[in-house]
């Protein structure tokens, strides 16, 4: 490494440690009576935003520290959103939006074939991820099913990017095309979770767009998720991949416990749930910066039309169909 590249690298990591540092210090500031307005600019789309920036302008000087910490952070997270809710409540939100999951999953993975591996003729493997993360839930599916079906990097890289270019187009523009179509918090928390792909975007545009739309679009998101484990499973089927282990992820699992906890025991002590809520809503901001801070220009260079094409392709499809389902039956 020259001297010039030693002293980019320098000027990146300290910049990177200011943004971390000043974020920080505004959302422990937003615990404080009356200085709620300190934290109060830090929205997620702000949030990634910056982290995009930073990463786009000086690179990523700590790469491997984003993407290990931006994953544990943010299942830490979800799970924290369990204080806040209700279990029955939450069974009766999630029940509008079971069908269209259901229905969505699969029309999802068969029109990502048609179109990716028939029509574009892509490479099947990253054809059929692109397809999975745009069905279940972005870039966990793609780490699942990619296993299952032995994929290699540059298929696993290529599909990861394209979700997450997706991703964060869309937890900026969600929360203005849901204004402007007068979508109420349950419509709007539905239509996040089936339409975004990945988990952190989905609770991310959720926390924009108003507490009842986290409630439903965390909810629906995460019972969506689910449909891993029948998908790898399926796919080890159709892909002949034997002795591949699929399990359900286990922030999932702790999330459902934190509602029951908050449920049933913490009933009369609404203030402790509501306080494990607002810190996890935090985190989840934080998490959002670090997530964008750990985009790569390789990612974006190495993407390529075809997959880019199938990407958006679904991601229109499924968007309107689940928009259209919302206004008619919601």
């Amino acid at each position: 490494m020259n001297k010039s590249n030693a002293s980019n690298s320098q000027i990146a990591a300290i910049v990177y440690k200011v943004i971390l540092g000043v974020m920080l210090v505004c959302i422990f500031l937003g615990f404080i009576p009356g200085f709620e307005f300190a934290s109060s600019w830090l929205t997620p789309p702000v949030a990634l935003f910056v982290g995009l920036a930073f990463a786009l302008t000086f690179g990523q000087p700590y790469a491997k520290f984003n993407s290990k910490v931006s994953k544990k952070l943010l299942h830490y997270s979800i799970i924290g959103l369990g204080f806040g809710m209700n279990l029955h409540e939450a069974v009766a939100s999630g029940k509008d939006g079971m069908v269209f999951t259901i229905v969505s999953v699969a029309g999802t993975l068969i029109l990502g074939w048609i179109i990716g591996y028939r029509i574009l003729k892509m490479n099947r493997n990253t054809s059929y991820l692109i397809g999975s993360g745009t069905a279940i839930c972005g870039g966990s599916a793609i780490a699942a099913v990619g296993g299952v079906l032995n994929a290699n990097d540059d298929e696993m890289s290529v599909s990861l990017g394209v979700v997450f270019i997706l991703n964060a187009i869309a937890l900026f523009v969600f929360p203005v095309l849901g204004h402007m179509m007068g979508l109420d918090q349950h419509q709007f928390g539905t239509w996040a979770a089936i339409a975004i792909h990945d988990t952190s975007s989905v609770v991310g545009a959720g926390e924009a767009y108003g507490p009842e739309a986290l409630k439903i679009a965390t909810t629906i998101k995460l019972t969506r998720a689910l449909w891993i484990v029948p998908v790898a499973i399926l796919t080890s089927f159709l892909f002949k991949s034997k002795g591949k282990k699929v399990s359900v992820p286990l922030f999932i699992v702790l999330f459902v416990v934190a509602m029951l906890i908050n449920t049933y025991l913490l009933g009369g002590y609404p203030e402790i749930g509501n306080f494990l809520n607002m810190i996890s809503r935090k985190a989840l901001t934080i998490t959002l910066f670090f997530i964008g801070a750990a985009l790569s220009r390789d990612v974006l260079k190495n993407v390529g039309l075809k997959p880019m094409i199938q990407g958006v392709s679904l991601w229109i499809i499924i968007s309107l169909a689940s928009l259209a389902y919302i206004l008619y039956f919601i």
